[in-house]
């Protein structure tokens, strides 16, 4: 003001209305500029609004501070704090209402001249007017007037003064107060407390003082230096904020022995602090010499119980302006809008923009905050991408028990959705694995059972060089063809691909069988065609075409089979050779490449890629030399790695080149849980110590415990115990003897029985129970239960008081040494405890600790207290 910085106050409550004061005031009015341009004489404030002057009043020099009535009526008056200690009512414009004009122009005078450092109106008396003065040894520095009070020998007329305009006006000065407080002491700053209209807060020379007006001899303070700007949260009337230098303090009324909070302090003093009126917990501070005004963001953690906890700040910085602020003032109303005005009076209408908390679940759901607006992504009805989401098919494979099956492994794709070809091809690869190993087992054991689950690769390579081609005739046709001798290696892997069935037998006509009953007619029809049995072949064709789902189509294709000739400038030859690849299924035009093929030359077949692997590699068994067999298993091998396709599994086994298969897999998917299944089926134990499987197993475990699918994870854990030893963990906790530090559990379970039941502790129940009260390493008591107060090891049932609801929490009805209502346990905080079953039916009603005098509130320190299994909640 005089001499001093501007300040800038909004109107209460004209929210387009502000004024500036310095040496003068000055009321501006804020409109948008939106849809319109800027007026002549207005003066811009954002990009989208503009102030224009209203009206100066430079009636009261020497202006200290300055405070806007906070009541309807009247609107633009303003009370004004001199150097001199007075407080002058003044107004803004003209104000038509008789009723409060003679308001305008009084005077409250204290009895000694000093300055008045700041002006607070009460919240509730909108009359009552409370001043802060400087010290003075024989006055009191907090005089709170009523500017309606009608005491006569309180208001005194006061000679004619002259005005800056040559005019005289009679004004009345009062000067006995309503209130004095603060004697022999200076104040600094001044609140009213919102809870109670007689409680005023007063920032004193060393301490924070509370008065209360019905009691004025008392007050309670705490000493302190953050004396200055106090003010009130307006969303947590206990809480409240000071300063002193750089350094900001927050207080709880409640507990007013010392500060709750103290902000990091700033390397320059600060100039004002004020509370966010449309935001909760927000408090804004200013620097001097800064263009940068910080933000506190004090946020309160929820408990079950409602307890308060301490708040969690989280600072910003926003820079309104490149100029340096001189002071700033928050919108009453629109949210987190303030105003900002530079030492030269250029002024910036700023909003802080929220910080946006993005939180997304597990389960795939989206959510995120912005003030006060909570927003949730949901798909619309038409779209599936989030059935495409891997997560999303995890945890619905997971809910189906996916993996599980380890009788019927093949079973496990269609706990998959049966959608995936891939998937469909790794568990029949997977099944056939377990089924041979099975029966090489039976038959030799030890011999060749785990050549099975190291893939058709392997297999090929331990039989090079014994293999002899032989011609063989074809059915339906006076034709010769190559084909490889089968040995047991190339009988394995068509085993495996799942051409032929286990046993001595090489015939693929149940295979064709099951082909046909799943409607895949076409690829039938070519694996009857690459068993040289062409009329098999043409049969399969015209049964597709006349059943209900099948493809007409197939009668051509028939019909063009039928016409095949040998001669190899026949011009059947040429068109099939030419008209082949403008088929749509891989598998019809595979079949002409075979036909019009070179003898030892099937690439056409070989390299299709959209035929299944499983039928290109037992084409290659069939048709290939060891030599060629070798070369194209490897190569097709490499690409499967590369492409992280599953049906690959069927080359690389288990092995450490499926270790390498099923990185690239997960890389391109993020399947971790497939992968997992995969590698537990039947790798070696090198290969389940690779850190890639590791990682894979226990991303999938803290999946499912994100999803908290407890169960499914237990599951899993029994599962991978049950297929990989070596993973079962040992005892990770056991109860230990206070005094001797031996386990308890461990010792008990080496007791044997004396033949003793329960009957003789008379409780009736299982005779193969044993009671255990003392540590059976040194006989000294176990503690006690803190609600039953019987030795731990008593059982629930046979403690007094024990009722029948206490049996129906048991979890086991198994015949053991301790059933759960039974287990030992304890608060790792105060260390009390006692029988499981009592401590849940303690907790289901109580929050704190249930020993005497211990406020330990034991069920909130563990945060997954109130969380339920969730396997159960469809998604």
């Amino acid at each position: 003001m005089s001499g001093t910085k501007p300040d800038i106050l909004w109107a209460p409550h004209q929210v387009d209305r502000f004024v500036v004061c310095d040496s003068e005031l000055s009321l501006y009015h804020v409109e948008s500029t939106v849809n319109s341009e800027l007026k002549a004489g207005s003066l811009r404030l954002s990009e989208d609004s503009a102030a224009t002057l209203l009206s100066i009043n430079s009636d009261t020099p020497y202006m200290k501070c300055v405070a806007w009535y906070l009541n309807y009526d009247p609107e633009c008056l303003l009370a004004v704090g001199q150097a001199n200690g007075r407080v002058v009512l003044t107004s803004l414009g003209q104000d038509h209402n008789s009723k409060f004009k003679d308001l305008i122009g009084k005077e409250f005078v204290p009895k000694h001249a000093r300055q008045c450092n700041t002006l607070a109106w009460n919240p509730l008396d909108s009359n009552w007017l409370a001043a802060g003065l400087d010290k003075h040894r024989a006055d009191f520095s907090v005089l709170i007037w009523d500017i309606c009070s009608k005491y006569t020998p309180d208001i005194v007329p006061m000679e004619k003064v002259k005005l800056s305009a040559g005019e005289t006006e009679t004004t009345l000065l009062v000067t006995k107060p309503l209130y004095e407080l603060g004697q022999n002491d200076a104040c600094l700053s001044l609140c009213w407390l919102p809870r109670d209209q007689k409680l005023l807060l007063a920032g004193m020379h060393r301490n924070l003082a509370i008065f209360d007006l019905r009691n004025t001899s008392q007050k309670m303070f705490v000493n302190t230096k953050a004396v200055q700007g106090v003010t009130v949260d307006p969303y947590f009337h206990d809480r409240v904020a000071s300063f002193y230098e750089g350094q900001v303090a927050i207080w709880d009324l409640r507990k007013f022995e010392k500060p709750v909070l103290t902000l990091t302090e700033q390397p320059k003093p600060l100039t004002k602090v004020a509370w966010c009126p449309t935001r909760t917990g927000l408090l804004a501070t200013l620097t001097r010499d800064s263009n940068i005004i910080r933000l506190y963001d004090m946020q309160h953690t929820p408990t079950p119980i409602g307890d308060e906890t301490e708040p969690t700040i989280i600072e910003r910085s926003v820079q309104p302006c490149d100029n340096y602020i001189a002071s700033f003032a928050w919108h009453p109303t629109s949210q987190n809008r303030m105003i900002v005005v530079t030492p030269n009076r250029t002024m910036s209408d700023f909003t802080v923009f929220e910080r946006i908390s993005l939180a997304w679940s597990p389960i795939t759901s989206l959510m995120w905050a912005c003030g006060r607006h909570l927003y949730e992504c949901t798909e619309e009805e038409n779209d599936n991408s989030l059935e495409k989401d891997i997560a999303t098919k995890m945890r619905l494979r997971a809910l189906s028990r996916y993996g599980l099956d380890t009788e019927q492994v093949w079973r496990n794709h269609i706990l998959a959705g049966n959608e995936d070809p891939q998937l469909k091809s790794l568990w029949y690869t997977l099944h056939f694995m377990k089924q041979y190993t099975e029966d090489m087992d039976q038959k030799s054991p030890g011999n060749k059972g785990s050549l099975v689950y190291a893939g058709i690769k392997s297999i090929v390579k331990s039989s090079l060089g014994m293999v002899e081609s032989s011609r063989h005739n074809w059915s339906g046709l006076d034709k010769q063809s190559d084909i490889q001798n089968l040995n047991e290696e190339r009988i394995l892997a068509l085993q495996l691909c799942g051409w032929i069935k286990k046993g001595t037998d090489v015939d693929v006509g149940p295979f064709l069988n099951s082909l046909v009953q799943e409607g895949e007619w076409e690829r039938a029809a070519a694996v009857a065609l690459f068993n040289l049995d062409i009329r098999r072949a043409i049969q399969i064709l015209n049964e597709g075409a006349s059943s209900e789902k099948g493809d007409l189509n197939l009668n051509v294709v028939a019909m063009a089979l039928s016409g095949y000739t040998d001669e190899k400038n026949s011009l059947w030859r040429e068109m099939c050779s030419t008209l082949r690849l403008q088929l749509n299924n891989p598998y019809l035009c595979v079949m002409f490449a075979f036909l019009t093929s070179e003898t030892g030359s099937y690439d056409g077949v070989l390299y299709e890629n959209k035929v299944a692997v499983r039928d290109r590699v037992a084409f290659a068994c069939k048709f290939l030399s060891d030599t060629q067999l070798n070369r194209y298993i490897e190569k097709l091998t490499n690409e499967m790695k590369e492409a992280g396709n599953l049906e690959g599994i069927l080359l690389t086994g288990l092995t450490k080149d499926g270790v390498d298969l099923m990185e690239s897999y997960v890389d391109r998917t993020g399947d971790v849980q497939t992968a997992s299944y995969c590698m537990l089926q039947g790798s070696p134990l090198d290969v389940l110590k690779d850190e890639r499987v590791q990682y894979w197993i226990e991303n999938y475990r803290n999946l499912l415990d994100a999803w908290r699918f407890w169960h499914k994870r237990a599951e899993f854990d029994i599962h991978r115990s049950k297929l990989d030893p070596s993973s079962k963990p040992l005892a990770q906790v056991f109860v230990s003897c206070n005094f001797c530090g031996k386990s308890i559990s461990y010792s008990c379970s080496t007791v044997p029985h004396q033949g003793r039941g329960f009957s003789q502790y008379g409780v009736s129940g299982s005779p193969t129970k044993s009671k255990v009260t003392s540590c059976p390493g040194c006989r000294k008591p176990l503690p006690r239960c803190a609600l039953c107060l019987i030795n731990m090891g008593t059982p629930v049932s046979s403690c007094p008081g024990g009722t029948k609801s206490d049996e129906k929490v048991d979890l086991s009805k198994d015949k053991k040494l301790a059933q759960f209502n039974n287990w030992f346990t304890w608060c790792h905080n105060c260390r009390h405890g006692g029988h499981a079953g009592h401590m849940l039916s303690w907790f289901r009603d109580h929050a704190e600790c249930p020993v005497s005098a211990c406020t330990c509130k034991c069920m909130q320190l563990d945060t997954t207290g109130n969380l339920v299994p969730a396997e159960a909640v469809q998604p």
